[in-house]
């Protein structure tokens, strides 16, 4: 009952929007375009939804660890009716169930987090609570890069075993679930509208793929509810809940996506980000996160070694060994070989290692003794940023040790 009226309560604050003559404007674009409307100025009207600043307007604001967001998603007064689509298949329909909290499939994740609902709704399966998870975010208006790296972290770490959830919003949300879905993996998408209704429209063949392919939709507004501006900043929270990592793949600086990164940080989830190239407008958000402490997401194995799993040295990703067994489902999966990583006494980097030509010059010239970033900066002929970034990932993957703050030295 307090939930209805909650959800009842911002409905009317949107609405009151509405009257004062707030009008939003179409998020529509292509996924593989590289710009994005969000930043433009607005006036907004400023609600609490949830514990939220939400603008009932068109933006919405909150301070997420030292910044402002805004999210293009939340505006009332948009005509979404022309980009959504409805589920019209009896059969599927038929699959909706509603989930209580004293029902046993209620996640317990859930359990363990403030302003989770008392109830929600599902269409297929729900991520396994034994198996990782890891939320894939980031821009609608996505690059060509953006894209090319959702797909591939997507896709390796589904290969690993690893359960891929998001929004199944336009650009990084639905190439991650896409690369999950390539890779053989469980993705699942919680949603800002019913779980019967799509949106966007376009994503329709990733909707029915999820189901047919044992994934999952979720939600927490009932059937038939269309999308509105200020269901998407709140339903960020539930993504967050089921993953055990939240991985950032481009994000503009006040971009919707560092609201589940805001969200991940008050669960105590950890936090990753895609690093992108300085002045770079869409990878100021991860650029900012890594600043700020989140890890350097360089490559899916730094994520697969935050979640335990440990890979074999020289491919630092999973193999298959051709064997396959049968997962709780019945559906045949392969066996990875995962191997401990032995620590200490490394002379040489892994010939596959990506950018090992950059990794060399630096670890080339530390020694057993510490050496000063400055000195390695002047010996490798690199730049500062590169040698600060190249040092992190060594020291992150076991190679490299800080041994006081700036000094570094081989392990």
């Amino acid at each position: 009952m307090m939930q209805t009226d909650m959800l009842e309560k911002d409905r009317r604050i949107a609405a009151d929007g509405d009257e004062q003559g707030k009008t939003g404007r179409s998020t529509e674009k292509n996924m593989d375009k590289n710009t994005d409307t969000s930043e433009r100025p607005l006036s907004v009207k400023t609600e609490q939804i949830s514990g939220h600043k939400v603008e009932s307007s068109e933006v919405k604001t909150e301070q997420i660890s030292g910044h402002k967001t805004e999210s293009s998603e939340v505006k009332t007064g948009v005509n979404y009716e022309r980009n959504l689509r409805r589920e019209n298949d009896g059969k599927v329909l038929q699959e909706i169930r509603m989930i209580r909290r004293d029902d046993p499939d209620y996640p317990p994740q859930f359990m363990h987090y403030a302003r989770m609902p008392a109830s929600f709704y599902v269409l297929g399966g729900l991520p396994d609570p034994e198996r990782k998870t890891v939320a894939i975010v980031g821009a609608r208006g996505c690059s060509s890069y953006g894209k090319e790296q959702a797909m591939l972290f997507g896709r390796e770490l589904a290969q690993a075993g690893v359960q891929v959830i998001s929004g199944m919003a336009y650009g990084i949300d639905a190439f991650g679930q896409t690369g999950a879905l390539d890779g053989g993996g469980r993705v699942y998408a919680v949603l800002g509208t019913g779980v019967d209704v799509c949106y966007p429209r376009q994503n329709y063949p990733l909707y029915r793929r999820i189901l047919r392919e044992g994934g999952g939709i979720i939600s927490e507004f009932e059937p038939g509810t269309p999308p509105d501006g200020w269901h998407f900043p709140i339903r960020n929270r539930l993504i967050s809940a089921l993953a055990d990592v939240v991985l950032v793949v481009e994000a503009r600086p006040r971009s919707g996506s560092l609201i589940t990164a805001d969200y991940a940080m008050e669960q105590g989830k950890s936090i990753y980000a895609v690093p992108g190239r300085n002045g770079d407008d869409l990878s100021c958000g991860c650029n900012r996160l890594i600043a700020q402490g989140a890890g350097i997401a360089w490559t899916p194995a730094v994520i697969l070694e935050e979640l335990g799993f440990t890979c074999e040295e020289e491919a630092f990703c999973p193999e298959s060994d051709g064997s396959v067994k049968d997962d709780a489902d019945g559906a045949e999966v392969e066996v990875k070989k995962r191997v401990n990583k032995p620590r200490g006494g490394k002379s040489e980097l892994p010939a596959r290692w990506e950018h090992a030509d950059d990794f060399g010059k630096i670890f080339g010239h530390l020694e057993s003794s510490p050496k000063s970033m400055h000195v390695l900066i002047t010996q490798s002929g690199l730049s500062p940023s590169t040698v600060a970034s190249t040092l992190m990932q060594l020291c992150v993957s076991g190679y490299v040790e800080e041994s006081a703050p700036g000094y570094f030295r081989r392990k």
